[in-house]
């Protein structure tokens, strides 16, 4: 019996046995990729109905208890009974593609028609239910996908105090990371790469402003992609930037976040962001899958994201050395000219958009919520501060509503700035002059330790340049660096999403550097 058999046959017991205690079935799900959830499907030795409940028990016995890793806020009431029509589907008519029957997890940021709720992970949100799905979810749905439940997030996806802690949320408390229980999951996709990681899913979305995909998945061993924005609709997802929202898949390999992604990609009248797509749009991501893919590809490394940390950069050397044996001509190094010279200008967009589409997100809802403005935000914060700030402030909110309209030269500038030092003078420049595919660095530094005195460090990333300029980043596990997840970055040009699967897919199969978490209490 190979490995794919053993796991398939251990969940299949673990469901159908009803005196194995919740420890022993939540361990029957570890590191299944699609690939075998739909070799046990076509099979019969699995089915979607015991697909879910095996990921429900595992949430309830790991995520709930034992390690207690507060990834998951809710379950979806219907899950089940989705699964069991799914299941008939099935039988009758066949799959309907990859995700038939495939249990996903959503972040609280992100509408769902289920009946649960959408808060951003606030309390002022409670009693929020989305009369339809995000569009993105839709497609989910409509690809058979099972909406298994909503994760936990940094509240208003971190856009809310300079002293956070990632990954904390007055709705759902502090989520934890899974290789070591002290230590942070970042964020502010924190639940949905914790339960990617900890396999209390298949699959997960995650949102994106500047490194909310990016720098969990690195951090909790997974792979994560950030889609070029107006890739994937952000309509129906609670707002920080316009300019740099996005959705994104979050996985445990690169071909189940290609599978992913190429679901969630589509069209969206509603989403201005869309109509800049155009004909680019892509419904199968996995033809780009290569397991050579480093052959021959030419990569500039970024080395100035890590330039403080000589370990640091030890261990990008090791990853560069990895990169070589695999056939890639590396330019080293390859830095953005501009390198650093937008932040300010970044955060000062975010000030602007996070009011303008915050104030337009909230004014949708009914009138019986007290909360349909920032100020109404700031203002209920306020009054329930034992509940929404018993660790940090809102000073973000506070300077947010103090800007004026998108029409102000102060924003327009501001804009201008990100564009000119992150595209033409940046990532495009860069590409450009050394003749490259992708530029390469490590995505972020070792998760560091939950901190609620001080708020989150900063152990490095490399997630700005590509979200401020919209473009595609992928990360993927390196393997451990002292005992804590790493991973390496791909980002390159807009709508580049195509190369740099074809680039990951072949550093992951050369470094095979995803570790399954063992929820140590440290290390």
């Amino acid at each position: 019996m190979d490995r794919r058999d053993f796991i398939l046959a251990t969940t299949v017991a673990a469901v159908t046995a009803p005196e194995i205690v919740l420890a022993k079935a939540a361990a029957t799900v570890e590191e299944l990729t699609l690939s075998d959830i739909a070799a046990g499907f076509a099979d019969g030795r699995l089915t979607s109905r015991r697909l879910t409940q095996t990921y429900l028990d595992r949430i309830e016995s790991i995520d709930r208890r034992g390690p207690a890793l507060r990834a998951v806020l809710e379950t979806n009431p219907q899950a089940l009974d989705i699964a069991d029509q799914l299941d008939r589907e099935r039988r009758s008519h066949g799959p309907r593609g990859p995700l038939h029957g495939v249990p996903v997890l959503i972040k609280d940021n992100v509408e769902t028609a289920d009946h649960m709720m959408t808060t951003a992970g606030s309390l002022a949100l409670g009693g929020w239910y989305a009369p339809q799905d995000a569009p993105l979810v839709a497609r989910l749905r409509a690809a058979g996908a099972v909406i298994l439940g909503k994760t936990n997030l940094s509240e208003w996806a971190n856009f809310r105090s300079t002293h956070s802690s990632s990954g904390w949320s007055g709705r759902g408390a502090q989520t934890r990371n899974p290789y070591a229980l002290n230590r942070t999951p970042s964020g502010s996709s924190s639940g949905s790469a914790v339960a990617v990681s900890a396999n209390l899913c298949a699959l997960a979305v995650g949102t994106e402003t500047d490194g909310s995909i990016v720098s969990p998945a690195s951090i909790n061993g997974i792979v994560g992609l950030k889609p070029t924005v107006g890739l994937v609709s952000r309509s129906g997802i609670v707002p920080i930037s316009h300019s740099q929202d996005t959705a994104g898949p979050l996985a445990r390999s690169v071909r189940d976040a290609a599978v992913l992604l190429g679901v969630m990609a589509g069209p969206d009248a509603t989403d201005p962001a869309s109509a800049a797509v155009g004909d680019r749009f892509v419904g199968d991501y996995t033809r780009f899958l290569d397991i050579d893919g480093l052959r021959s590809a030419r990569l500039g490394v970024a080395r100035r994201f890590f330039a403080e940390s000589a370990p640091l950069n030890a261990y990008l050397d090791e990853c560069i050395a990895t990169l070589k044996r695999a056939g890639a001509i590396i330019t080293d190094p390859a830095d953005l000219p501009m390198h650093g010279a937008a932040a300010a200008a970044e955060q000062e967009v975010m000030l602007y958009e996070f009011k303008a589409d915050l104030n337009a997100y909230l004014a949708r809802l009914p009138g019986r919520f007290a909360v349909r403005s920032l100020a109404d935000l700031i203002h209920f914060n306020d009054t329930h501060a034992a509940q929404e700030m018993p660790l940090f402030d809102q000073e973000l909110l506070r300077q947010a509503q103090a800007k004026g309209g998108l029409d102000e030269a102060a924003y327009q500038d501001a804009r201008a700035t990100c564009l000119n030092a992150m595209r033409a003078g940046g990532i495009d420049a860069v590409l450009c002059e050394h003749g490259l595919d992708a530029i390469v660095t490590l995505t972020s530094g070792p998760a560091w330790l939950i901190d609620f005195v001080n708020g989150d460090s900063d152990t490095g990333g490399c997630s700005s340049p590509a979200a401020v300029a919209g473009y595609p980043h992928i990360t993927v596990p390196t393997g451990l660096y002292r005992g804590l997840p790493v991973g390496l970055s791909f980002f390159g040009a807009a709508f580049s999403e195509a190369k740099l699967i074809t680039l990951a897919s072949g550093f992951e199969h050369t470094a095979n550097g995803r570790r399954a978490p063992l929820f140590l209490p440290s290390v």
